[in-house]
């Protein structure tokens, strides 16, 4: 039974070589003529909005030089025997509309979004902040449909045995390797309703960052911000940048909603020549953060050092995410780029070095980065492994704790404590999931989504819309495009013999799910993460209420 408030769009998908001139015809045509020969087992499966018309005209022209035998693809649940013949036509939506009623987004702003590459969302203010307090983040009303009203009362829960039954040969794939764990659990209930190895701790890799999320926003809350500021001792006439750990401050000319280094300098400037100085000696302050800026991985592309002040993380491609050879020292890097902002507004400086502001210091500009809640957003779609570690920092800051590795660690762990979530075999070394020896297990990792999607913590509800989103956004874009694309919404986790997923889907039954699938031992990443698309797609497909 499909109940009305979630019927799906059905259409078909032109080839993409076809597209291009013949997108509106097609459409009108595929969808009347596939609506009447819908089969009964596609008609369980609940496709979701995928592109409007008008997202689709930018795509088309690219689509259309695509060569054939790569363009043309059929998005179709592909969960193996578990669920055969369960079939998913790719849907065109002909109008734009608000979100769905699944809970999941409509696919034109998440490709939106992809595009400008702000992570899961663009809050550009507060989270949606009622007087009373702070609320859930823009588009947690999406992703929590799902958890009342008709869609959670019409059929029960999917079962252990029929779960069992559906996931129990995907995840005994040998490209999982030797060890493997498992849960699915009721979001609307908080009840476990599958489990294999639930409660022993594996190595997590980036799925980490679910936990360094729910942890900061427990700390902060939705919508601290970052500040990074310029300060002059007025006796010495010394001009302190001083960082706040602000991982996204940008000194490219277009900001785009994020904390801008060109406009710290110019307001600088400003207030500089008010005062009647046009020379100054320059230093920084990177003291917020403490210990080791190097990860015990050692130098790697996919993390730069550690540092409370920087500039677009420190990377020295020009690069937006993703690994890239990053400068050994951001603070001083980020300082020579202000002066150089400076000089374009005629002030002169020193050759910068370290210091460390005084409480006599007078602020003379600030900048303030986007709200937590955009942060975890972008470290949760782009598996952003710097807003990951100044994250972990921020919360060992707000937790009294060193702000180094471990202080992060332990502050991690007290937030968690804190919620009353699962913390049995639990070890947090950092925020980002890239040291080997942090350990989760999959109780921990659905509780904390659980968690996220609890009405009595509207903070945390970044850590559900943060996450990727299958086929659209951030780490997923590329998988389950011929998948549940647009259905699954996961946090990946990849190390050397390690692959991780953990996230969200809406059954057939159209309950809110959360799921954690944990292996090791992999010796083909391609073919263990296949392996774990293909089990999160069944959970999808699966009517098993």
């Amino acid at each position: 039974m499909v109940v009305p408030e979630l019927r799906p769009w059905r259409a078909a998908r032109p080839h993409a070589t076809r597209v291009a001139n013949a997108v509106r015809p097609r459409l009108a045509r595929a969808a009347g003529a596939v609506r009447p020969g819908l089969t009964r087992a596609t008609d369980a499966v609940q496709p979701y909005l995928v592109r409007t018309v008008a997202a689709v005209k930018p795509q088309v022209t690219r689509l259309a030089r695509i060569p054939r035998p790569k363009a043309v693809r059929t998005w179709q649940y592909t969960a193996g025997a578990a669920t055969a013949g369960l079939a998913l036509a790719a849907t065109v939506a002909t109008a734009a509309g608000p979100w769905d009623s699944s809970g999941q987004r409509t696919a034109e702003r998440d490709r939106a979004v992809a595009l400008e590459r702000t992570g899961g969302t663009d809050h550009g203010g507060d989270s949606g902040s009622a007087a009373a307090g702070p609320g859930p983040a823009p588009s947690a009303p999406s992703v929590l449909t799902a958890l009342g009203g008709a869609a959670n009362t019409v059929k029960s829960a999917p079962t252990g045995q029929a779960l069992a039954a559906v996931l129990g040969p995907l995840l005994g794939n040998t490209a999982l390797g030797t060890r493997h764990t498992a849960a699915v659990v009721d979001v609307a209930t908080g009840k476990r309703l599958y489990g294999a190895g639930a409660g022993t701790a594996l190595t997590p890799a980036s799925t980490t960052k679910i936990a360094t999320a729910v942890a900061a926003l427990s700390a902060l809350g939705a919508d601290h911000r970052l500040v990074t500021r310029a300060a002059l001792e007025a006796d010495t006439k010394e001009l302190v940048l001083v960082g706040g750990g602000d991982p996204t401050l940008t000194a490219r000319a277009d900001a785009q909603g994020w904390a801008s280094l060109r406009e710290l300098a110019e307001e600088t400037a400003t207030a500089l020549k008010k005062r009647g100085i046009k020379t100054v000696t320059l230093s920084y302050d990177k003291t917020l953060y403490a210990g080791s800026e190097i990860h015990p991985i050692g130098v790697n592309d996919n993390l730069a050092p550690v540092s409370a002040l920087m500039v677009d993380e420190a990377r020295t491609d020009g690069t937006a995410s993703g690994p890239a050879p990053r400068t050994t020292d951001p603070a001083a890097d980020a300082t020579r780029t202000f002066a150089r902002f400076l000089s374009d507004h005629g002030i002169r400086t020193t050759s910068p070095g370290p210091s460390k502001a005084t409480g006599r210091a007078e602020n003379l500009a600030e900048v303030l980065s986007p709200p937590l809640s955009a942060l975890v957003e972008r470290m949760l779609t782009n598996s952003d492994n710097d807003i990951a570690e100044a994250l972990a920092r921020q919360t060992a800051v707000a937790d009294s704790q060193r702000a180094d590795f471990a202080g992060g660690g332990k502050a991690i762990r007290a937030q968690l404590k804190k919620l009353g979530l699962p913390l049995a075999g639990a070890d947090f070394h950092d925020g980002s999931g890239l040291d080997r020896d942090d350990r989760l297990t999959a109780n921990l990792l659905t509780s904390l989504l659980v968690k996220a999607g609890d009405p009595a913590h509207p903070d945390l509800r970044p850590a559900l819309t943060g996450l990727p989103v299958a086929g659209f956004t951030g780490t997923l874009t590329s998988r389950y495009t011929d998948g549940a694309a647009g259905v699954v919404r996961a946090k990946t986790g990849t190390l050397t013999g390690v692959n991780t997923l953990a996230g969200t889907v809406v059954d057939q039954d159209g309950r809110l799910l959360a799921f954690a699938f944990l292996t090791s031992d992999t010796t083909d990443p391609g073919a263990a993460q296949n392996a774990l698309d293909r089990t999160a797609s069944a959970l999808a497909a699966c009517g098993c209420g």
